[in-house]
């Protein structure tokens, strides 16, 4: 006997991932469809094998800090940028799909003026991709079907840079966006501060520092 579930039926706790196997791209369709677009559910899909994961609380205070983060430091060195957040990103060619926990355009961030509508075949990938606890296959598959050119990886307490070569991703000291600016080291320092001294006093910190870096490198 078969069993059809709904997915009100299915209740993901956060910190847990659901995994659906032999899943169509009408049904990745139809379920996408199913779950909206204002939910904190984020979802992971390559040839067929859907993920659906809930994030726990602590996991989006770190991501909306490094996405701020990322924000001053494009902003200090007066960097266009458009953010895509949690944007889904899919294309039926590659059967793969992603919701990072947050992206940008920065390289082509001008293509994107204006853009509330996505479409990969056309359209090209975020310029740069944060995702937090990345643990899955699927997830990172997702990330080079769609060709996207930098990803970073935060968990327990490192950032990884990874940037696509040759279809698969290569880890990286220093991301090629910012330069010889610190980046990364800065973003581990001043999330480290957010937790004794809260994020919005990490935020201003870390924008002090960045401008004290550019001014001695002037």
């Amino acid at each position: 006997m078969v069993v059809t579930l709904q997915l009100s039926q299915i209740d993901v706790k956060p910190g847990q991932c659901l995994t659906l196997r032999d899943i169509s791209w009408t049904e990745l369709e139809a379920i996408l469809d199913e779950l909206g677009e204002h939910r904190a559910a984020r979802v992971a899909y390559y040839q067929g094998v859907l993920e659906i994961r809930m994030p726990l609380p602590e996991h989006e205070v770190t991501k909306e800090l490094i996405g701020d983060m990322v924000k001053v430091v494009l902003d200090e060195l007066g960097l266009d940028w458009e953010g895509y957040g949690s944007t889904t990103f899919k294309r039926l060619e590659m059967s793969a799909g992603i919701e990072p926990d947050t992206c940008f355009y920065i390289q082509n961030a001008r293509k994107m003026i204006g853009k509330r509508r996505l479409d990969l075949s056309v359209d090209p990938p975020p310029d740069l991709a944060i995702e937090i606890d990345v643990t899955s296959k699927t997830q990172l598959s997702a990330y080079v079907a769609l060709r996207v050119p930098e990803l970073w990886c935060y968990a327990d307490g490192k950032l990884q840079v990874f940037l696509l070569e040759q279809g698969e991703y290569i880890q990286v000291e220093t991301s090629p966006i910012f330069g010889q600016l610190p980046v990364i080291e800065g973003i581990l320092q001043f999330l480290q501060l957010s937790l004794t001294q809260g994020s919005s006093t990490a935020r201003r910190a870390f924008r002090q520092w960045v401008r004290e870096i550019l001014t001695k490198s002037a």
